[in-house]
């Protein structure tokens, strides 16, 4: 649900949608449901609904959290999510009522700390998600998170205005988004599955091996990011910083291929067999 609200969202602000419902909110055009056809309001009341939707599942997520007595690491990731909600909320309204309640809220400021706590938020459901779940930390679980990160970065390359492959129309720039977060999220679960085999709580990965894969899956997620921001209009998108776009895309894919291919190579030492027990 939050994965589609990041697409969901960036495609109301590429399509212009944002400034549609006359910059009310929470009314559309002085109506609760504006007319259900494919039109500015409707895309922005439809982001709207979704977000109210996707916000009541946070707070029963973090609900759940405590009522099913997991974790206490868990419990602080999904209350976090909920506690910067409002935060979310807050810019989201100031973001889409320029000449409304809050003149000159439709802004590269507002833009920019929308994505940043929408992106805190995520990540803080990508760890609740990864600590709260049944599966045990492995090996096999910590290749599939490489796998989905350098997949989904490979994907947002397709879609990435840095690379011009394709137009950077509104649904690009929200197929780039869900391949982008969905690299950032296999990157969060790498992070927390080498800290563990780091602590020795995942075999066939011993510390070392961990240690260099958590380093390399960190620094692919902080150029990651960046060219997540790059993926708005948060600059003036000159040459420039197209190359600076590519750079970092291009390390992000690197960094995370490197972590995959140490993981791989110790596969290959230990070669990945198992005991035979006899009397």
């Amino acid at each position: 649900m939050t994965l589609t609200l990041f697409a969901l969202g960036v495609y109301t602000a590429a399509t212009g949608s944002g400034l549609a419902c006359q910059a009310q909110w929470p009314l559309c055009s002085d109506q609760l449901i504006p007319a259900m056809t494919i039109n500015p309001d409707f895309i922005e009341w439809f982001h709207r609904v979704w977000a109210m939707v996707t916000g009541f599942l946070i707070i029963g997520v973090a609900g759940w959290s405590w009522i099913d007595s997991l974790d206490r690491r868990t419990r602080i990731a999904a209350t976090l999510a909920v506690a910067i909600l409002p935060v979310q909320i807050a810019v989201g309204a100031i973001t889409v009522t320029i000449g409304g309640l809050v003149p000159g809220g439709y802004t590269v400021s507002t833009h920019a700390a929308h994505l940043i706590v929408a992106l805190c938020i995520f990540t803080l459901l990508g760890l609740t998600t990864v600590w709260g779940g049944d599966r045990p930390a492995s090996a096999r679980l910590l290749r599939v998170a490489l796998g989905v990160a350098v997949a989904g970065i490979l994907a947002s390359a397709v879609f990435s205005r840095a690379v011009p492959l394709l137009t950077y129309s509104p649904g690009g720039q929200a197929a780039f988004y869900i391949a982008g977060l969905s690299a950032h999220l296999g990157l969060v679960a790498t992070l927390v599955v080498a800290t563990e085999a780091k602590e020795g709580a995942v075999s066939g990965v011993d510390a070392s091996t961990a240690r260099t894969v958590r380093r390399l899956a960190a620094s692919s997620m902080g150029t990651l990011v960046v060219t997540l921001l790059l993926g708005r209009d948060l600059v003036l998108y000159t040459v420039a910083w197209q190359r600076a776009n590519l750079v970092a895309l291009a390390l992000a894919l690197a960094l995370a291929a490197s972590a995959a291919w140490v993981l791989r190579g110790a596969d290959a030492t230990t070669g990945r067999s198992t005991p035979v027990g006899g009397d």
